[in-house]
């Protein structure tokens, strides 16, 4: 039960995620959140929809591998945001230890003991 809630909150972190890079990026929230001008926004607006794109598969194979019951795929993908969460954190997005690692590596550990 707790992996399973631990794993919507991963999946509900990328659905925002998703949102704020390829709806929000050049709006004001999501310069906000990112810390970026409004020239770099604009400058990679088509960058940050790729990102998003790619965040949303990660919260969909989240979604996907629980209706499924399919705990590897859901282990896989939260492994994914794992690797993703350490990449970001160095190379500079420290939140992203924060919002992604930590997290995904508490589902993982609660999938991996039965929680």
């Amino acid at each position: 039960m707790l992996s399973t809630i631990l794993a919507l909150i991963v999946a509900a972190i990328h659905v925002y995620i998703t949102v704020l890079e390829m709806l929000l990026w050049d709006k004001p929230r999501g310069r906000r959140v990112f810390g970026t001008t409004e020239e770099f926004a604009t400058q990679t607006k088509s960058l940050a929809l790729n990102q998003g794109l790619y965040n949303g598969f990660l919260a969909a194979g989240v979604i996907v591998g629980l209706l499924l019951g399919n705990t590897q795929l859901v282990a896989f993908i939260v492994t994914c945001v794992l690797v993703a969460g350490v990449v970001g954190y160095l190379s500079g997005i420290n939140s992203a230890l924060y919002f992604q690692s930590i997290l995904a590596a508490l589902a993982l550990f609660a999938m991996l003991v039965g929680l």
